[in-house]
């Protein structure tokens, strides 16, 4: 499975972004998605993730994010979505997508495949 992250800008604080996660590779609705993201300095985070279908494509976020960030997938088109709203300038970081089988989990190291990250900054 490949992974394109895309998506990310420049927004000012209180704006939204959609990150797009696109998948190339069979079977991607077999896959679980999470979102990570990385500000300079930090540690790799978990953001949200998605389960597989069969899984029943259940979601989970950080509490950082819950109430502001939705994801989503549409396993016709092998992509997953992250729409961010009332984006805070904490949330400015370099977010990645990141495929493993089945159900999601909040551990990176739990990933097979990761895609190139998209840089989000949020302005004051």
């Amino acid at each position: 499975v490949q992974l394109q992250a895309s998506g990310g800008g420049l927004v000012q604080a209180g704006g939204s972004l959609r990150l797009s996660c696109a998948a190339s590779g069979r079977a991607f609705s077999a896959y679980a998605v999470g979102w990570f993201r990385q500000a300079p300095g930090k540690e790799r985070e978990f953001v949200s993730g998605i389960s597989n279908i069969r899984s029943g494509g259940s979601t989970y976020y950080a509490d950082s994010v819950k109430g502001r960030f939705t994801i989503s997938r549409d396993n016709t088109e092998s992509t997953v979505y992250l729409h961010m709203n009332n984006l805070e300038p904490e949330d400015t970081a370099v977010y990645y997508c990141a495929a493993r089988p089945g159900v999601y989990s909040t551990h990176s190291p739990l990933y097979n495949y990761w895609g190139q990250g998209t840089q989000v900054t949020v302005s004051s």
